[in-house]
This record gives C-alpha cells, sequence and structure tokens, in this order.
C-alpha cells in the first residue's frame, strides 16, 4: 500500500532554499562580512517574531486534529455552513494575530478537511481588522468613519469570499 502522494518538487523545493540562502549568506559574507553578519542577525531578529505566532498556529493544528473531525469542520466551515460559518470565519479572522503565512498551514488543513474556498477567503480578508487597533484608528480618524470602514470591509470580504468560491468552481468546471 502507498502512503500519500507528495509532490517531489516541494519535498526538494525546501532543501534547495535552504542551500542557497546559505549560499547567498556565504557569498555576501565573503564580499562584506559585517553587512553578512548584519544580515544574518536581522534575519534571526525575524525568525524570532515570527517564531511564537508560528507555534500558536501549530498548536491549533494539533488541536484541530484532536478535537475536530472532518464532518464537525465541515458543518461549521463547509460549503452548506452558510452564513453562520462565514460569520464564524470572519471573527477568526479579526481575533487571529502574528504574520498572516504563519496561518497558512493551519488554513490548508482546514480546508483539506472540507472547508469552504468562501469562509478561507472571509478569514484572510478579515485579518485586516484588528479590535486592538480600533481606538488608533478612531484618535486619527473618526468613529463614524471607523465604523463605516470596519462595516464595509467585512461586507465586502463576504462578498468576496462568494465570487471567489464561484471563481474557483468555473474553473474547476473547464
Amino acid at each position: 500500500m502507498k502512503g500519500p502522494k507528495t509532490d517531489k518538487w516541494t519535498f526538494h523545493g525546501r532543501y534547495i532554499a535552504i542551500f542557497a540562502v546559505g549560499l547567498l549568506y556565504g557569498i555576501l559574507y565573503w564580499i562584506d562580512p559585517e553587512r553578512a553578519v548584519l544580515a544574518l542577525n536581522t534575519s534571526a531578529k525575524i525568525f524570532g517574531y515570527i517564531l511564537l505566532p508560528l507555534a500558536m498556529v501549530f498548536i491549533l493544528m494539533i488541536l484541530l486534529n484532536l478535537f475536530f473531525k472532518s464532518a464537525q469542520v465541515v458543518r461549521l466551515l463547509g460549503e452548506k455552513a452558510g452564513f453562520r460559518g462565514v460569520a464564524l470565519s470572519a471573527a477568526a479572522g479579526i481575533i487571529s494575530m502574528g504574520p498572516i503565512y504563519a496561518w497558512y498551514p493551519l488554513l490548508k488543513e482546514v480546508k483539506a478537511r472540507g472547508a469552504g474556498n468562501t469562509v478561507i477567503a472571509v478569514f484572510l480578508s478579515n485579518r485586516a481588522v484588528k479590535p486592538f487597533l480600533l481606538p488608533v484608528m478612531i484618535s486619527y480618524f473618526d468613529w463614524t468613519y471607523v465604523l463605516l470602514l470596519t462595516f464595509f470591509m467585512f461586507i465586502t470580504s463576504v462578498a468576496f469570499g462568494y465570487i471567489l468560491d464561484a471563481l474557483c468552481k468555473a474553473t474547476i468546471r473547464k
């Protein structure tokens, strides 16, 4: 019995990318050691910033695998979840923290378990709305502007999610 199909380029591409970055740092170190060390320190600092959010996402993935079966994910976030699934996805997008790319593995897992394109798009679109930034936005603009902006961001994210889902389905049918 064969295991799951893996894309050889994806598997080998990881090692190629790591080797290429190491090679570039080596060449830069040979040309200008001070700037190479500065670049390496900056990269390490950025890695430190994303490490905690990335770890949180992986913990969420583990919890998702432990507590949610595919049928539950489909019921909550699938094609037939309706507006409740979209609203849940929007709320999750709003309260999510950290860099967006740290969420991609979890979203891939949720999609593989049966979540629809609409809820994934709504989640990603609502990442721009952050409750802790609302007071700052209100201080720069006014509360009417911020409330209307937030409302229209939510509405357009839902519309965008449904449009994206329809386009993806139309592309698959061809």
